[in-house]
């Protein structure tokens, strides 16, 4: 990958399809429903970070860093899949909603230590296995060093498009009022147990071709 304008637009859109930052942004408004602005801006500016840590981690040493600790890219996507399915399942059944109102009765929020910085929004929703294999493509694909530095400064503008929209959905929210947030997080559950189940067909199916 040389440092065209094209190459840049094209690692741009493969990476946005992937990440999906438009679709993540009504996730993090109900992972963080109920909390105060401050915390949810503390939260979203932490898992957009941590997850261009880890995605810069991954670009960088690639499939070096799963291969270390005996892990293959199948088994990160099953496991990615299996973690995100019991997420949709909270969200499903409120159990989210429920826990959070238990804990605010027993310490202040300053306490709560229910932050989906790091799980699930951090990874495996922006640093995902999507989004890392496409990393390790990407980077793969780079002729040079700067080549290299692009793809990842491709991947950080992905990331700060994902923050702005999750900063931008506190006013959706109050648009959409307590109903609205209840009627969607029920949808968005099925979806993301969707994308889970999609997870873990698309690691059994990576699997099957490496051995067969």
């Amino acid at each position: 990958m040389s440092l065209e304008i094209s190459s840049l637009i094209t690692a741009f859109v493969m990476l946005f399809v992937v990440i999906d930052p438009i679709g993540l942004a009504p996730l993090y408004m109900t992972m963080t429903r109920g909390m105060r602005v401050e915390k949810r801006r503390k939260i979203a500016i932490r898992a957009c970070v941590t997850s261009v840590g880890i995605l810069t981690l991954f670009g960088l040493f690639g499939e070096a860093v799963l291969g270390f600790v005996g892990i293959s890219m199948p088994a990160f996507r099953i496991a990615g899949g299996v973690l995100l399915f019991l997420t949709a399942l909270e969200m499903l059944f409120d159990k989210r909603a429920k826990r959070r109102g238990d804990q605010a009765a027993e310490a202040t929020a300053d306490e709560d230590d229910d932050d989906p910085s790091i799980f699930p929004l951090a990874t495996p929703l922006l640093a995902g296995p999507g989004s890392i294999a496409t990393m390790i493509l990407l980077v793969g694909q780079a002729e040079t060093a700067m080549g290299v530095i692009a793809v990842h400064a491709v991947m950080i503008s992905v990331i700060l498009c994902a923050m702005l929209m999750f900063l931008a959905s506190v006013p959706i929210e109050r648009a959409l009022g307590p109903t609205g947030i209840n009627v969607l997080s029920r949808l968005l559950g099925m979806l993301l147990a969707a994308l889970a189940i999609q997870f873990i067909l698309d690691g059994f199916t990576n699997y099957t071709h490496s051995v067969f």
